[in-house]
């Protein structure tokens, strides 16, 4: 049985998805295809030049997995440019980065850490729906605002949905957190949010730093 191939994060899809030779009617051209996450990696190679190592932390992916994707996808257009083929960019096992908000023109991310205080000095909570509070984070400046989540405490079920909820109207993109359970996990993905896991045991300072510097992967599944 096939491995499945692991999921490939693109900052966004492409607005031009098709390329043609000037002069070629559609009818006398054979068409290849590009992936969107194979575009992402040009990109980021080629456009932006930024190491292999970079890139793959940037796509969520092994140094390994973003070489070949690099590799595959500048084979592809080498052949529509070479040979004279339409190039469709399109398909690919991919997801579009967290969703951001904007604020004065600028892009911004915004973070929530579950925390056991209101500062970023503060440990990690590893409970993600029944954790006192929540450390809201932009990364562009690393500042802060601190959201009380005692009410779900008091919960005798569903906090974790609660919580989630919570996460949503506040305009959270991404949660670090050290156990987020199935539930919360399905509600917190149902609001486009992405989840980051297993990051108990250090501040909250340390688990923004590790998110920004691409050493955490975004959470596929609850924890076991």
């Amino acid at each position: 049985m096939p491995r499945p191939r692991c999921c490939r994060y693109v900052e966004r899809k492409p607005f031009i998805t098709y390329f043609k030779p000037q002069g070629i009617p559609m009818t006398e051209l054979t068409e290849t295809g590009l992936t969107v996450e194979g575009l992402e990696a040009i990109r980021l190679a080629d456009l932006e030049g930024l190491t292999s190592e970079a890139a793959a932390r940037r796509m969520r992916v092994s140094r390994h997995t973003f070489g070949r994707i690099l590799a595959e996808a500048r084979r592809t257009v080498a052949d529509a440019l070479v040979n004279g083929l339409a190039l469709r960019i399109s398909g690919g096992t991919y997801e579009v980065l967290p969703k951001r908000c904007f604020t004065n023109q600028e892009v911004h991310m915004l973070i929530a850490v579950s925390s056991e205080g209101p500062s970023l000095d503060d440990m990690v909570d590893p409970r993600f729906g029944r954790a006192g509070g929540f450390v809201l984070v932009d990364p562009d400046t690393m500042t802060s605002t601190y959201l009380d989540n005692g009410a779900s405490q008091t919960l005798a079920q569903g906090a974790g949905i609660e919580t989630a909820e919570r996460m949503a109207a506040a305009g959270v993109g991404v949660v670090l957190s050290g156990y987020v359970g199935p539930k919360a996990f399905e509600a917190l993905r149902a609001a486009g949010i992405q989840i980051c896991q297993d990051l108990d045991g250090m501040t909250v300072h340390e688990a923004v730093k590790r998110f920004i510097n691409g050493d955490v992967a975004f959470a596929e599944a609850p924890n076991k």
